[in-house]
C-alpha cells in the first residue's frame, strides 16, 4: 500500500510558500480519455472516449452504424431508452492527494446522473448546461480510484418528470408525428432539439459531453475570470469591471495587480478572500486622454483586443496568475418613439453607430456535440463572414456553444444574438426547476459576457408568441397561470440575474417579441408579432415569394426562409439507389416539416418548370437542385427587401434594421432551410448571400408596372451614385440597349430610390422586347464610373413563361496558376441559374448559381483540402435551368 502523506497544516502551508510558485499551488489531472461504457443490463460494455455521447461510442466500436444512415434514427432509439454508466480507474499521486482541497470537475454532464467515487454517491447531475464540481480530497486514495457516472434514460426520466407534475399540463406534450421524436422534452434541461426538431432527428444524448478533471489547490481556485468593459458617456470614461469567482481554502489577506501593458494600466487592490466560494469585482479605470481601440462588427472596422494581465500576492508570493483578451465596445438597443409611426424602433447601436445586422440564424452543428470539430466550426463561421454577415443568432433549442465558436465570431467581427435555451414550450416551475436554471444561467452569463460579439441576451425562442397566440389551445381560464410560469422563469428569474451580472448589453424576454412594448403589456404582448415593434419571425410558403407585398414590413426580421434539398453528393453516403427519388420513403422519412416536400415543389412550380425527365436519377438530382433555385430566389426576394426597408416609413413600418434568415447550418443530412448544408458545402442560397448582404447594394423591383431600383448602402461615409440597366434578350448574348439614372447623393447607412421608370416605357424604348422575351441587369455606379457592389438582376416574367431561353450547352476548363484554380465557362446561350458542383471535393466557388449573360466567365474555386486539376476536372457537373427542362 502507497504510503498517504498527511497534509501540511496552514500555518505551516505559509512557510512553506518560498518553494511554491503560482503553478504549483494548482494542481490539474485530466480524466479525459478512454473511459468503460455499460448499459444497464451490461449486455454491453465498451470502451468509450471523453468528451463524448453513447452515441459516438457505440459506432466508433462498431455496435452500431452511422446514425444518420437512411432510417437508423427509428432503428436506434433503444440508446436513449436504456440507462447507461461512465467508469474509469485513475491514479492520483501524493502530490495531488497533501493538497489542501481536490475538485472533481465536469464541464458538460448530458444529462440526469448519479456521480460515485470509490463507492461513495458524490451527488447527482440535471443539466446539461452547467459545470458540475464535486470536493474528493477525503474520498481519493493515493493510488488507484474507480469513478462512476449513472445516467437516467433522457426520454423516461422527461416523462417520468411530466407525470409528477400532475396538477396542470406543460404542453406541447409531444412534437408533430412528422418529426418522429420524443416527448417532454421542456422537461429536462438538456439540448431542447435532440428531441427531434422540424428540420432534425430525434437523438437523445447521453455522455460526458465535455471535459472531466481533477483541480487540487492549497489556496485558491480561479473558477471564472471576466472583464466587462462599460463605457460612461456623461464623463467619456472607459471603466474595466474584473470579476474573479474564487473557491478559497481560508480567509486571508491578497494583493491583486490588474494591468493592461498597452494602456500603461496597472493598478492593485487590496482584498480579502473568504474561505467558500464567492465573487469579487474590481474595476480598472481608464485614463481618459488614453485612446482606446474599439472592437468593431464586421464591415465596420476591426477587431483589436488587449492583454489583461492579473495577479495575486500572498505577502510576496505569486499565487495566481492568468491573462485574458478585453475588447472595448459598446451596444445599446434603440426603442424609441417613430416620427410617422404608433410603434418603437428597434436598431443596434454599437460604439454610438447604427448598425444593420445581415446573418442567419444558428442551430447546433451536429447531434452528438463531440463530433463539432474545430476545423467545421471554423470553416462555417467563416462562411458566414465570406457571405457579409455580420450577425448570427444562437438560437434556444440547441446549445449555449463551446468557447471557440465566441472566439471566433469575437476575431471575425460576428455580431451574436444570444438566447437562453429555452424553446417553443411551455416550462415548469417548481422549485428545483427554477434552481437548477438560475445556476444555468449564472454560469453561462459568467462564462460568455467578456466576448464582445454577444451583444444582446434573449430569454428564449417564440415562448411569447407560443403564449399570446395560444399555439398549444390554452383555455382562457389557464392562461393566467401559464402567465404567470412565464413572468417567473423569463423575467422574475432569468432577466433579473443577466440585469444583475451584466450590464453592458440589451435583454430581451423572448424572440420575437414586442420588446418594450411587450413589457408594457405585462411581458406577453397582444401580438408578439406586430411589425411596428420588436422583431419578427416570418414564414409563409403559400403565397409566391417573388410578391414583396406579401413581407412584412417590419422593424427587425430575426427569422424568415424557405426550405431546400442539400445537394446528391450530400445525401448519397447516407442513402441507397431506391432512396434516390423525391417520393421514396428515405425522402419522405428525412422530411421533418409537414407538407415540406410539396410546399417546395409548389413553390417552385409558380415560377419554374418543373423537373420531368424520364431517367430517375436525373429527375431526382434535377428536383434537389430546382428546390435551391427556389430557396435562394425566395431568401434573395425577402432579404432585398428589408434591405431597402431601413429608410422608408410606409403607414407607420418600416426602418427595417435587421435580416437573419433562417437558418446557417444543418444538423444532417436532409432538407432544411439550411444556406450551408452538412458538412460544410455551400447551397445556392449562401452564393446569394454573398450578394443580398454586399456592403453597397442595387435592389430592383416593381410597383404597378414601375421599376425601382435602390441603392443601400452600408457604408460609414456618404456616396454619389447613379444606376445602369442593361436589358437583355433571353435569345441573344448581345445586349439589347443600356439605361442609366443621374447621379444622386446616397448618405451612409441608408437606402435611396434612385432610379424608376415605367417598364413599358423601358422596353418601348429599347425596341424588340416584351416582358416575355427579355430581363434587365443593373449595378451601380459611382462619379468615376466604378462600380460599387455586384452585378443584380429582375426577371420580367416567370422564367417558365420566358420567350428564346435555349439550352446554353456550356463547356467548363479547369485549370490551376499560382493564385489557385479557376473554371473558365464558355455558354451559346444566356444561362439562368448557372451552378457548378464538383461533388465532395471540399470547397467553395467565387460565385454560382448566376445568371450567365456573356459567352465567357472565368470563376475561381478555392479548395478546403488538397486537390487537383485532374480530380476537379472529373468531378465538375455543370448545370443550368434549361438542362433540367
Amino acid at each position: 500500500m502507497a504510503q498517504v502523506v498527511a497534509p501540511l497544516s496552514w500555518g505551516l502551508l505559509w512557510l512553506c510558500f518560498g518553494v511554491l510558485s503560482a503553478s504549483e499551488q494548482l494542481l490539474e489531472q485530466s480524466l479525459n480519455g478512454k473511459w468503460r461504457l455499460s448499459n444497464s443490463n451490461r449486455s454491453l460494455v465498451l470502451p468509450a472516449e471523453v468528451p463524448g455521447c453513447v452515441h459516438s461510442a457505440l459506432q466508433q466500436q462498431q455496435h452500431i452504424q452511422d446514425p444518420y444512415f437512411r432510417f437508423n434514427d427509428l432503428l436506434y432509439q433503444w440508446i436513449a431508452l436504456d440507462n447507461w454508466t461512465y467508469s474509469t480507474t485513475f491514479a492520483v499521486s501524493t502530490q495531488i492527494k497533501v493538497k489542501q482541497k481536490v475538485l472533481l470537475i465536469f464541464d458538460g454532464v448530458d444529462t440526469v446522473a448519479s456521480v460515485s467515487l470509490n463507492g461513495i454517491v458524490l451527488g447527482k447531475t440535471d443539466n446539461m448546461f452547467r459545470r458540475y464540481d464535486f470536493s474528493v480530497r477525503d474520498q481519493l486514495k493515493v493510488g488507484d480510484n474507480v469513478l462512476e457516472v449513472s445516467f437516467l434514460s433522457p426520454v423516461l426520466y422527461a416523462s417520468e418528470r411530466r407525470k409528477a407534475h400532475s396538477s396542470y399540463v406543460v404542453p406541447p406534450e409531444c412534437p408533430p408525428d412528422v418529426q418522429k421524436g420524443e416527448c417532454h422534452v421542456n422537461f429536462i434541461r438538456k439540448e431542447q432539439s435532440s428531441f427531434s426538431w422540424d428540420w432534425g432527428p430525434s437523438f437523445p444524448t447521453v455522455g460526458l459531453w465535455k471535459g472531466v478533471r481533477l483541480e487540487a489547490f492549497d489556496i485558491l481556485q480561479l473558477i471564472q475570470l471576466s472583464a466587462l468593459p462599460l463605457y460612461n458617456h456623461s464623463c467619456s470614461q472607459w471603466r474595466l469591471q474584473v470579476e474573479f469567482l474564487v473557491d478559497v481554502v481560508r480567509t486571508f489577506n491578497c494583493k491583486i495587480e490588474l494591468s493592461i501593458p498597452e494602456l500603461g494600466l496597472n493598478q492593485t487592490f487590496q482584498t480579502q478572500f473568504v474561505q467558500g466560494r464567492l465573487n469579487y469585482n474590481f474595476t480598472l479605470n481608464i485614463n481618459q486622454n488614453r485612446e482606446v481601440n474599439l472592437w468593431w462588427p464586421r464591415g465596420h472596422g476591426d477587431q483589436p483586443s488587449y492583454l489583461l494581465k492579473v495577479r495575486g500576492f500572498l505577502e510576496t508570493f505569486l499565487i495566481l496568475s492568468k491573462e485574458s483578451k478585453v475588447f472595448f465596445r459598446t451596444v445599446e438597443l434603440l426603442q424609441e418613439p417613430v416620427a410617422g409611426s404608433p410603434g418603437l424602433s428597434f436598431y443596434f447601436r454599437i460604439n454610438g453607430r447604427p448598425v444593420f445586422l445581415k446573418g442567419s440564424n444558428w442551430i447546433p452543428a451536429h447531434s452528438f456535440q463531440d463530433q463539432v470539430i474545430p476545423l467545421s466550426l471554423r470553416n462555417l463561421l467563416q462562411s458566414a463572414a465570406d457571405a457579409n454577415m455580420n450577425a448570427l443568432r444562437v438560437w434556444g433549442g440547441g446549445v449555449y456553444e463551446q468557447d471557440l465558436f465566441y472566439d471566433i465570431c469575437d476575431q471575425l467581427g460576428i455580431m451574436v444574438w444570444q438566447d437562453f435555451m429555452f424553446a417553443c414550450a411551455m416550462y415548469p416551475t417548481e422549485e428545483d426547476f427554477i434552481q437548477t436554471v438560475r445556476e444555468e444561467v449564472a454560469q453561462q452569463v459568467r462564462r460568455l459576457k467578456s466576448h464582445p460579439s454577444i451583444i444582446i441576451w434573449s430569454g428564449n425562442n417564440e415562448n411569447e408568441a407560443a403564449l399570446a397566440t395560444n399555439w398549444f389551445n390554452i383555455p382562457a381560464s389557464l392562461k393566467p397561470k401559464y402567465l404567470k410560469d412565464f413572468v417567473t422563469l423569463y423575467v422574475d428569474n432569468i432577466r433579473q440575474m443577466v440585469q444583475e451580472m451584466d450590464q453592458s448589453r440589451p435583454f430581451l424576454v423572448s424572440s420575437p417579441t414586442n420588446g418594450a412594448e411587450s413589457e408594457q403589456e405585462g411581458w406577453v404582448a397582444a401580438n408578439p408579432y406586430d411589425p411596428r415593434y420588436g422583431d419578427v419571425h416570418f414564414y409563409s410558403y403559400v403565397h409566391d415569394c417573388w410578391d414583396w407585398k406579401a413581407f412584412p414590413r417590419t422593424r427587425f426580421a430575426s427569422e424568415y426562409g424557405f426550405q431546400s434539398w442539400p445537394s446528391f453528393s450530400t445525401l448519397q453516403p447516407v442513402s441507397v439507389q431506391e432512396d434516390w427519388s423525391y417520393s421514396s420513403d428515405f425522402t419522405s422519412h428525412r422530411q421533418h416539416h409537414e407538407d415540406g416536400n410539396q410546399q417546395m415543389l409548389q413553390q417552385a412550380a409558380l415560377h419554374f418548370i418543373l423537373p420531368n425527365s424520364t431517367d430517375p436519377l436525373k429527375r431526382f438530382t434535377d428536383s434537389l437542385y430546382i428546390t435551391q433555385v427556389m430557396q435562394a430566389e425566395c431568401v434573395k426576394a425577402q432579404t432585398e427587401f428589408y434591405r431597402r426597408s431601413r429608410s422608408e416609413m410606409i403607414e407607420g413600418k418600416g426602418h427595417t434594421m435587421g435580416a437573419l434568415y433562417w437558418q446557417l447550418n444543418d444538423i444532417w443530412q436532409a432538407p432544411s432551410w439550411s444556406s450551408i448544408e452538412f458538412g460544410g458545402k455551400w447551397k445556392m442560397l449562401h452564393y446569394f448571400a454573398e450578394n443580398f448582404f454586399a456592403a453597397v447594394l442595387p435592389v430592383g423591383f416593381e410597383d404597378d408596372d414601375t421599376l425601382f431600383i435602390y441603392a443601400v448602402s452600408d457604408l460609414n461615409h456618404d456616396l454619389k451614385l447613379k444606376a445602369v440597366v442593361t436589358v437583355h434578350s433571353w435569345s441573344d448574348l448581345d445586349s439589347v440597349c443600356t439605361r442609366a439614372s443621374d447621379l444622386q447623393p446616397v448618405p451612409g447607412g441608408s437606402a435611396v430610390a434612385i432610379f424608376e421608370q415605367s417598364v413599358t416605357a423601358l422596353l418601348a424604348g429599347c425596341g424588340r422586347c416584351s416582358r416575355l422575351t427579355c430581363l434587365l441587369t443593373f449595378h451601380l455606379q459611382d462619379e468615376d464610373g466604378v462600380q460599387l457592389g455586384p452585378t443584380n438582376r429582375h426577371f420580367l416574367c416567370s422564367p417558365r413563361d420566358a420567350q428564346g431561353l435555349q439550352r446554353p450547352n456550356i463547356t467548363a476548363k479547369v485549370q490551376q496558376d499560382k493564385s489557385g484554380f479557376t473554371v473558365t465557362l464558355n455558354s451559346a446561350a444566356v444561362a439562368p441559374f448557372v451552378w457548378l458542383d464538383v461533388g465532395n471535393v471540399p470547397g467553395r466557388f467565387s460565385s454560382n448559381g448566376f445568371l450567365m449573360v456573356t459567352r465567357n466567365a472565368t470563376i475561381k474555386f478555392e479548395a478546403w483540402c488538397p486537390t487537383s486539376v485532374e480530380e476537379l476536372s472529373r468531378s465538375l457537373r455543370v448545370t443550368t435551368l434549361m438542362d433540367v427542362y
